[in-house]
Parts: C-alpha cells; structure tokens; sequence
C-alpha cells in the first residue's frame, strides 16, 4: 500500500505541475499578456512602470517562470491587480463558499442518488426504472448554468421560495443565531440542487447497476432462502457489497464538485472561489488566476487520489498491480 501511495502522490503533483505550466504560459501567449490590466489610461505612467517592476513582468519569461514556481512552491502568489492585497487572504477568503456549496451538493448527490438508485434496483425493467433512466440522461447532460438559471426563473422570481443569489440576505448578521442559520440554508438550496442534481441522477445509474447484479449473486440468494426479509437482504447485505465499487465514485465526485462550481458561482453570485476566478479573468487579474486554478487543480487532484485509495482498500488487486 506504502508503495501505491508513493506513486499516485508522484503522479498528482506531476499533474498539478502540468497544470500550473500550462496556465502559466496560456496567460501570457493570451492577447495583452498578465500586463493587460496594467494598460488602463487612467493610471499614470511612473505607477504602471512601478507595478511591472514590482510584479517582474518585464523580466524575460524563462525568469518569471522560474520565479514563479519557487513563489508558488513556498505558497506565495503576490498582489491581486484587482483587490491590492495579497492573493492568499482573496483566496482564503471566498474558499469557505465554496465548500460549504460543495458539501451541500455532495450531500444531494449522494442522499438522492442512493435513494433513487436502490429504488429502481429493487423494480428492474418497471416503468420507474425507465423513467429514472430517461431522468437521469435528461439531468447529466444539462449544463449546471442553465439549470442554475431555470431554478432562479421558476423558484426565486416565478414563484419566490428562495434567494435568487448571495450567501445571506441583506442585514442577516443582526439577525439571532438559529435565524442566520435558516438565511443560510435558503441561499444554499438552489445552487446545491443545480450542482447535485445532475451528478445524483449519474449516481443512481451506478447505484442501480451494482445493486442489481450484486441481488443476483449466490451470498443474497442463500440469504433469501434462509428467510430473511426483503429489506434486510437489500439494506443488510446486497447494498453492503455494492458499495465497495461505489468508494471510487465518492473521490470522482468530490473532485467533480469542487471543479464545477465556477459556473453556478458566477449564476447565484455565490462568494467562493469560481466566481473570484471568473471576476480576476475580467479583470486580467493574473495572480489571482494562477492562485484559483491551483487550488482548483489540488482539489481534483486530491479528490482523485482519494478515489484511487479507497478503490486501492476495497480492492487488493489493486494495490498489486
């Protein structure tokens, strides 16, 4: 296992690495380069000179490459353009957005997944089973955006039952304490059923796979036969060993989540780190990118890797190979 670990870890930070450089290099090939921002008219000439010197933009790219990886080795991402303060207190700031949004939707996805999927496995061939089926499709190939939009439309300006947008409601901080709280569940539902739907209806395909081929095998049969209930060999036993192949899909879905929020961010104006990227991509806020896009990279990474473990301990051929 020692080993396995020592492998995926290697080929994680080759990932990340990849990742860095080829953002790196994609900012400064794009029109305007990581100087873009600095070009506004309105900033005098000294200053703009003062903040390239400062930033080492006029250094040749092989320089600022370098530099770069050793700043971001040591976990410093300099200035933001856009909110002259450090980059880590931008990103520091608006990462508990995102993961309390995360959570919730991952608590969507896998709350009504496995409900969803055990249901059909129980009736398969029925008309739910076909529905769900047809559901599912629908559901995965919608983009979270425009799902994100329909919910606004319907459920905030239609009929307003929730916030449309923001993590709390004007004035909310004088509001008592179980209040705030139930301010705060308003704003997450919308954004966390537009994020976890899609990957719930996925779920459940798997769910309902695994389940009725695991209701075939012999360990379920003899369970049958020495008369326990329905429930008990589903819930007991059948679902028990269906999840072992399952443990994968929480990584993936993990690492899915946290890497597509940006969309929905942006929709509900959700404070976290999609719709700070998508503002410093305006905005040319170069520092801020490269800092969001890493952060983002190491999630999926480690939601991967995650995945990969739990994969490697449910399954020992695994770890050999």
């Amino acid at each position: 296992m020692g080993r396995y670990l020592l492998r995926r870890l290697a080929a994680c930070l080759l990932l990340v690495w990849l990742v860095l450089t080829g953002t790196f290099f994609l900012l400064h090939l794009a029109p305007g380069g990581p100087g873009g921002a600095l070009e506004d008219p309105r900033i005098p000439s000294e200053q703009r000179l003062r903040w390239r010197e400062l930033w080492g933009l006029d250094e040749p790219l092989a320089a600022q490459y370098a530099r770069f990886l050793g700043a971001a080795l040591r976990g410093e991402w300099g200035h933001s353009f856009q909110h002259h303060r450090p980059v880590a207190a931008v990103v520091a700031g608006a990462l508990p957005a995102t993961l309390l949004l995360a959570g919730a939707a991952l608590g969507v996805e896998w709350t009504v997944g496995l409900l969803l999927g055990v249901a059909a496995a129980r009736r398969p061939g029925s008309l739910f089973d076909e529905l769900l089926r047809l559901l599912s499709l629908l559901l995965y190939s919608l983009p979270t955006f425009w799902l994100g939009l329909m919910a606004v439309l319907l459920f905030s300006f239609r009929w307003p039952l929730f916030p449309p947008s923001h993590l709390a409601s004007v004035g909310a901080e004088a509001l008592p304490p179980l209040a705030r709280l139930a301010d705060l569940g308003a704003h997450l539902v919308l954004p966390a059923l537009a994020i976890g739907l899609p990957s719930a209806a996925a779920l459940a395909r798997f769910v309902r796979g695994s389940l009725v081929e695991t209701l075939g095998q012999e360990f379920v049969l003899a369970a049958r036969a020495r008369g326990l209930s329905g429930r008990r060999v589903l819930w007991g036993h059948a679902l028990r060993a269906s999840l072992a192949p399952l443990s994968q899909l929480f990584g993936l879905s993990l690492a899915f989540l946290l890497s597509g929020t940006l969309a929905v961010e942006v929709v509900f104006a959700w404070p976290g780190i999609g719709r700070v990227t998508f503002d410093a991509l305006a905005a040319r806020d170069y520092p801020v990118v490269l800092a969001t896009t890493a952060l983002s990279a190491t999630m999926v990474v480690l939601g991967s890797l995650v995945a990969d473990l739990l994969l490697a301990w449910a399954d020992p051929r695994v770890r050999r190979a």
